[in-house]
């Protein structure tokens, strides 16, 4: 199309990736009609990012509403368009889907500086609107063979719901094959998050990523400011996400993410499952053991979370058999291991007791797990600052057999190189590192641990000769480990202020 990049409003954090590929999609040059999806979990920021394009380039959004019925939602977009194009409601007859898009696109392509329809929360158009991806497929099709109506300009779909977005573009539906974009807006990451909430001190930019993780979304229903130190962290815990009433109160809003998938209907299995997840049950036999179900009733919820995007399953780095099932959400972690167990507490507003009693849960549970997620993510993004010489290909956990000492070791991050492949056999070990949410600090011992892994990886074939040993610590380091560091090139400190 030719047109100038449209720049990225001051008002909209980062996503300068995400940003690119929807000016990508928008301004290519492209003569016909083209179709993109964008998708992620509720309060990601997918409405926020998409109306910002959408003003820059002129074009017109219209969104769905869950409650609203078929003619509802074809009177609101039919006003939608009336007010885009500068008339009377009563001028724009209301019809069908079909010449409600087809006159959409045409006002668009009329009047915007690059042409775009933003179709918002798709899915719930959808429970009473099926036609709809027919009819887009309909007016794709007219507008590259050049019959019909001929539509031009961008259509971008946009939903919570996961599996109704992904379903779209798979088997036989009318849209596969025609999207130019299929995006998935993931949360910030932890540094980024510090950031949006402008915190100050990096012990408390990590609990507060550990419980609301990096969505966006939240920082806009905080009323009572940012935590600025751990002793106000409690009470800003207590204050938001333990009292009822409150956006961000993690029992009502826990409810709101499983409702955004219609494949959740027994919501109660599904609880059961995150909670035993959030326990530390990490495959279905251990799930199920927790729960009282046998582990081949647990495929289709476990399948369901995990394209949902509330669980992950990772394997074993080195070893392909190793499953672990984890929870990718800190909103949902915090609510099951938390506010549910004391739930008796919160609804007679002790909320500040249950938080009180909950504090080993959360060092163990929540700020534990989550300090060594956020170790593996520096490592994949961050380490070339402290590293710059170390080029790293996957990332991931492992566990390490000690036949000898009739024992396992389980290793936090482990990291091979740019040519090594997963569960490959003699695999270039890179980095090895162990991550310790603790108060004691990291001493010479921990260092022994990892020498002694490393030495046990290079009798099992693997390549260690150039492996470094990286020790992540929330409370920093004995002093004579920083000595061992200093006179050493294979050994790696990570601190907050490095995490940071």
């Amino acid at each position: 199309m030719g047109r100038r990049v449209l720049e990225k409003p001051s008002w909209v954090v980062a996503r300068e990736p995400e940003w690119r590929i929807l000016n990508q999609f928008l301004l290519a040059d492209d003569p016909y009609l083209r179709l993109g999806l964008l998708s992620g979990r509720r309060r990601h920021g997918k409405s926020f990012l998409l109306r910002a394009l959408t003003e820059q380039a002129g074009g017109l959004y219209l969104t769905a509403v869950r409650e609203e019925g078929r003619i509802a939602a074809l009177r609101r977009a039919t006003a939608a368009i009336a007010a885009y194009a500068g008339l009377p409601d009563a001028t724009v007859e209301i019809g069908d889907w079909e010449r409600i898009l087809s006159t959409a696109l045409d006002q668009t392509t009329a009047r915007a500086a690059a042409p775009i329809l933003v179709i918002d929360e798709l899915p719930y158009l959808l429970e009473h609107s099926p036609e709809i991806p027919g009819i887009l497929q309909k007016l794709y099709d007219d507008s590259r063979a050049g019959t019909g109506s001929s539509a031009r300009g961008r259509i971008i779909l946009c939903g919570s719901a996961m599996s109704v977005m992904h379903e779209l573009l798979s088997g036989t539906q009318p849209l596969r094959g025609r999207a130019a974009m299929d995006m998935r807006l993931s949360a910030f990451d932890y540094r980024t998050a510090r950031r949006l909430w402008s915190v100050d001190d990096p012990a408390v930019a990590l609990r507060l990523h550990a419980v609301l993780g990096g969505a966006p979304g939240y920082r806009q229903l905080i009323a009572t400011g940012t935590p600025t130190s751990e002793s106000t962290f409690d009470t800003w815990v207590v204050d938001n996400l333990l009292s009822p009433g409150i956006g961000v109160f993690t029992r009502t809003e826990t409810e709101y993410l499983l409702r955004e998938d219609p494949r959740i209907t027994r919501r109660t299995l599904y609880y059961d499952v995150l909670t035993a997840i959030a326990r530390g049950a990490s495959s279905p036999t251990k799930i199920g053991g927790l729960i009282g179900r046998e582990r081949t009733a647990l495929a289709h919820p476990l399948d369901v979370l995990e394209s949902s995007g509330y669980v992950v399953k990772e394997q074993d780095l080195l070893r392909g058999r190793n499953t672990s099932i984890r929870l990718t959400d800190p909103v949902i972690r915090f609510n099951q291991l938390i506010a549910v167990p004391r739930a008796d507490l919160i609804d007679r507003g002790r909320a500040d007791q249950a938080w009180r009693a909950s504090s080993a849960t959360f060092q163990s549970k929540i700020l534990g797990p989550h300090f060594e997620e956020l170790a593996r993510q520096w490592t994949g993004h961050y380490a070339h600052e402290l590293l710059p010489d170390l080029e790293l290909g996957s990332i991931g956990t492992t566990v390490v057999p000690d036949p000898k000492a009739r024992t396992a070791h389980e290793v936090d991050v482990v990291a091979l190189d740019l040519d090594s492949r997963p569960q490959q056999p003699g695999a270039e070990i890179r980095l090895l590192g162990e991550a310790k949410a603790t108060i004691e600090q990291r001493g010479t011992h921990d260092l022994a641990r990892l020498e002694h892994i490393r030495s046990l990886l290079s009798g099992q074939g693997y390549g260690t000769e150039g492996t470094v040993l990286a020790l992540y610590s929330l409370n920093g380091f004995y002093p004579d480990l920083l000595r061992a560091a200093e006179r050493r090139t294979d050994v790696a400190l990570v601190d907050l202020a490095a995490l940071y």
